[in-house]
């Protein structure tokens, strides 16, 4: 059994993806997502002037020995161009396995352990009433978790204040619009969203936050801290983490669980936050951590420290990218939430899928693979539009995280 095609899809259906499809001389297929936010055409020349003829003639079961040669035989290691042209590969491969073992992925893994996926959604307003509103509307959807992010006063277009829609895309240009943040007035503000939405919602629901990266790690404690009473699942990407020692600082001055890690690589990015518990969710994603292969390895790695999963599960992956992690945490011993931000009906109508929400949770459906497609002509209708996030800036011009 051979690989005799591979090619590069690119699609817009409210938002730029980009798929891979790998073909085999059987003429068993499977499907990975590549897609980088705001930079997908570096993943796209990098698949096809550099993974792509490697693939060729090569036997499409060899999950590992081909992840290794894309890994260690590139000599360029790491980084999320060279990982997420892994990542698809690799859940193309992972795909072809399955639909020829008529298994559905997380069989193929080792089975379940559970019965079904618990899934946040992000309930975003303006200002503190818009989104009690909103995470009551999620609560009346079935939602047992959801992320809440509020409009600042005094600061204009703060991250996460979505679109009045269920999904929403922040790459809204060609070149990167500005926004302006202030770390004061958002730590002064924040407690008194989850103050109010105690109050209207009970404890009963798990709540979420974002932070973002803007914080330094003493801000990031205060934070911490001043949330303790409200009892978070967790609360998210409060630093930069490039430095992993800053989370130490954190820890000793909150127990509010953390969570980090969408946009981490491969094991290395995570190692001492994992092996010294500074943090309590791993948010590493299939799409961005080189594949089922890699991120199996970042699981286990974790669990050895009661650390759980918490995949990233943003607009910006695709459908195929759902699919197969929501295979994966089907299978994960030390599963935690999964991320869940719904596509636009043009994006589901391009990847046909089957899994579906239900009560709270996500279930992958039994089809064999990964259970997500594509439709290619109905992905034809839908060319690439050249769109980048935003950047941030402080109250002084400074450039920030954003």
């Amino acid at each position: 059994m051979r690989i005799v095609d591979a090619k590069v899809i690119i699609t817009c259906p409210g938002r730029n993806f980009v798929t891979l499809k790998i073909v085999t001389d059987q003429g068993v297929y499977g499907i990975g997502d590549a897609t980088l936010n705001g930079r997908e055409q570096a993943v796209v020349a990098y698949l096809q002037e550099h993974v792509v003829p490697l693939l060729i003639g090569r036997d499409p079961r060899r999950i590992e020995d081909t992840w290794q040669l894309l890994y260690r035989g590139a000599y360029w290691r790491r980084g999320p161009v060279t990982m997420r042209a892994i990542a698809a590969v690799d859940v193309a491969l992972w795909d072809i396995k399955a639909k020829m073992a008529g298994l559905p992925l997380y069989d193929l893994l080792g089975g379940k352990s559970r019965e079904g996926v618990l899934v946040y959604g992000h309930a975003n307003g303006g200002d503190i009433a818009e989104t009690l509103d909103e995470v009551e509307r999620y609560v009346g959807l079935g939602y047992k978790a959801i992320r809440a992010q509020s409009g600042i006063p005094g600061v204009e277009k703060a991250y996460g204040v979505g679109r009045g829609d269920m999904y929403y895309e922040p790459a809204d240009a060609a070149l990167p619009t500005e926004t302006i943040w202030s770390t004061t007035k958002y730590l002064n503000h924040t407690p008194k969203l989850f103050d109010a939405l105690r109050d209207r919602v009970g404890f009963d629901v798990d709540l979420l936050h974002d932070a973002h990266h803007r914080l330094t790690p003493m801000e990031a404690a205060r934070l911490g801290r001043s949330l303790e009473p409200y009892n978070l699942f967790w609360l998210e990407d409060v630093t930069p983490a490039e430095n992993q020692e800053a989370f130490r600082l954190i820890r000793q001055h909150t127990t509010t669980p953390l969570a980090v890690g969408e946009i981490f690589n491969t094991i290395w990015d995570c190692k001492d936050l994992l092996q010294e518990q500074l943090v309590d969710f791993i948010r590493a994603t299939i799409v961005g951590a080189g594949g089922v292969t890699h991120l199996r390895r970042i699981a286990d790695f974790a669990s050895v420290w009661q650390i759980r999963t918490g995949c990233h599960g943003a607009t910006d992956l695709s459908p195929v990218t759902m699919g197969a992690a929501l295979h994966f945490d089907t299978w994960v011993p030390n599963f935690g939430i999964q991320e869940y931000m719904r596509h636009s009906p043009e994006t589901d109508a391009v990847f046909p899928h089957a899994y579906h929400f239900e009560n709270g949770l996500l279930f992958p459906g039994d089809t064999p693979g990964h259970g997500v497609e594509i439709d290619e002509a109905l992905a034809a209708k839908y060319p690439y539009e050249p769109k980048q996030l935003p950047v941030a800036r402080l109250e002084d011009g400074t450039m920030w995280n954003w």
